[in-house]
């Protein structure tokens, strides 16, 4: 096969660097919060917007600067606030800021809206002083509008590119984050998770992702899906970036019940569990029922790297409730859907673009030409004719979900075998996209730890002609210092990350 000429992008002086090295960076002088905001805007202006066209970043904050100089005048001031002082960080198109940028889940059903208070996140971040440099594209309504959607593709924001191979698709839904972290367009990024919406666009990116437990990261003022698996989670280039952000982001809030359970404090320092000896003795169970042909072979050497650093691997740790709540998931995210895209609607207040489930489903008809062009919204519409969740048959799924993924799943695997972890890929190399028929996704590693709400972090494991594929660690509940420690072990032992050569199609040389 003939090479695939790389596309020509002038190396952006910022490119890989860590939290650490910006950090650095600005202590010594040699850059300050303000230049790297313009270096930023100057990388997004010339390959997001145009040149490669990447399309990752939805809206830009017109604020960015004035922050940036607030920032710096508090570093020359001797007042840094923390790892995140100055960095720029980009947020998920579903995580409120209450400034001049919308909050849209990327449906131009929500243009206009700019929400009177911040996410918990977003509050968090600015807090840490971190500048929010802006908003990422993303599936449209987190990929729960119809079931032949393309991942990336948004009304508002059109369709966003794999920085690998342009024609391939960046999963989703956190698609926007994970092509602008890869692509070296901010410091860091946000994404949300419900299925897959961190940890696959992290595997088909390149990236670490973290999509931690359900409760460790408030979800107040992120427009949801479902209170019982979403979660905010870091999208970063190593996971010493991951577990820095991570850290910011905890704790518990009033207005977000299920962080009364985090037994993790506010700031937390996860980078404590950064240890490149992590894997000696650790057990782990190899989940092989997600393994798939063309991941395999890939998954396998990741497994000796695990082995040649002192793991104990169980292999296979079969989980026999596999498949057994496939349909009760749907049937609980539709329900979910209902009762809390409802709720944060009616929070926007009465100007608010739509109010309801309901009166989106009526924009979209309304805008068939361009909402409904490429996929329709059966999902939208079935979780419309949901009732409440007092339903008997949510109330089944809700128990079912967490019997056959906690007790019977994950627990039970961790308790029988001893485990500190378990091992299995997300998905395969990213797939070319398709506007017609909608994705062709290989694999489903992320849904176990999903449905259960436990924790799940995602780091590069190689690469399948010139297409990067992640393997992702997930375990108990509140387990994140475990698998951070086991991440970067694994991390420090494989150091498969390349910068990406935004290739027009995937090298079939290589």
């Amino acid at each position: 096969m003939p090479t695939v000429p790389q596309s020509e992008v002038t190396p952006l002086k910022l490119d890989e660097l860590t939290i650490t090295d910006l950090q650095d960076g600005m202590n010594s002088g040699r850059f300050t919060a303000r230049s790297l905001v313009e270096s930023y805007l100057r990388r997004i202006d010339e390959i997001d917007r145009s040149g490669p066209c990447l399309n990752s970043v939805i809206e830009l904050n017109p604020d960015a600067l004035a922050i940036a100089d607030t920032l710096d005048l508090e570093r020359q001031a001797k007042r840094v606030r923390g790892p995140l002082h100055g960095v720029s960080v980009l947020l998920k198109d579903n995580l409120d800021t209450a400034d001049r940028m919308m909050t849209t889940a990327g449906s131009r059903a929500l243009v206009g809206s700019r929400p009177p208070i911040d996410s918990f996140v977003a509050r968090r971040l600015r807090e840490a002083g971190a500048v929010i440099l802006g908003k990422t594209n993303m599936s449209e309504w987190a990929y729960i509008r119809s079931r032949k959607a393309t991942s990336g593709w948004s009304g508002r924001g059109g369709l966003t590119r794999n920085p690998y191979a342009l024609d391939r698709n960046p999963c989703g839904s956190s698609s926007g984050s994970g092509v602008a972290v890869s692509a070296n367009l901010c410091g860091a990024a946000i994404g949300t998770e419900t299925d897959g919406s961190i940890v696959c666009p992290a595997s088909t990116n390149g990236i670490v992702g973290i999509k931690p437990t359900v409760g460790l990261i408030s979800r107040s003022g992120i427009i949801p899906i479902s209170h019982t698996q979403d979660s905010a989670g870091p999208m970063c280039r190593t996971v010493s970036d991951a577990a820095i952000v991570l850290g910011a982001l905890t704790g518990i809030d009033p207005d977000d019940d299920a962080t009364s359970d985090s037994p993790i404090p506010s700031v937390f320092q996860y980078t404590q569990y950064l240890d490149r000896d992590g894997l000696k003795g650790a057990r782990i169970g190899v989940v092989r029922h997600y393994f798939a042909y063309p991941a395999s072979p890939l998954m396998e050497a990741a497994l000796e790297v695990m082995r040649g650093q002192g793991a104990v691997l169980v292999d296979p740790a079969a989980i026999e409730t596999i498949g057994k709540f496939d349909r009760s998931e749907r049937t609980l995210l539709l329900y979910e859907l209902k009762a809390d895209l409802n709720a944060y609607l009616a929070r926007l207040g009465p100007d608010a673009p739509v109010h309801t489930l309901r009166e989106v489903i009526e924009f979209n008809l309304r805008n068939a030409s361009t909402e409904l062009r490429y996929f329709g919204q059966d999902l939208l519409l079935e979780a419309d004719a949901k009732g409440s969740l007092t339903s008997p048959e949510y109330l089944a799924a809700l128990a079912n979900n967490h019997a056959m993924a906690r007790m019977q799943g994950i627990d039970a695997a961790m308790d029988k075998w001893r485990l500190d972890a378990l091992v299995a890929p997300v998905t395969g190399p990213a797939w070319v996209t398709d506007l017609v028929t909608g994705d062709h996704i290989i694999g489903g590693g992320s849904q176990l730890a999903a449905v259960a709400g436990y924790p799940s972090v995602n780091v590069p494991a190689g690469f399948i002609f010139g297409l990067p594929v992640g393997i992702s660690f997930f375990g108990r509940a509140w387990s994140e210092p475990t698998l951070l420690r086991l991440a970067f072990a694994f991390e420090q032992a494989s150091n498969v990350r390349k910068t990406p050569r935004f290739l027009p199609s995937a090298d079939l040389s290589e």
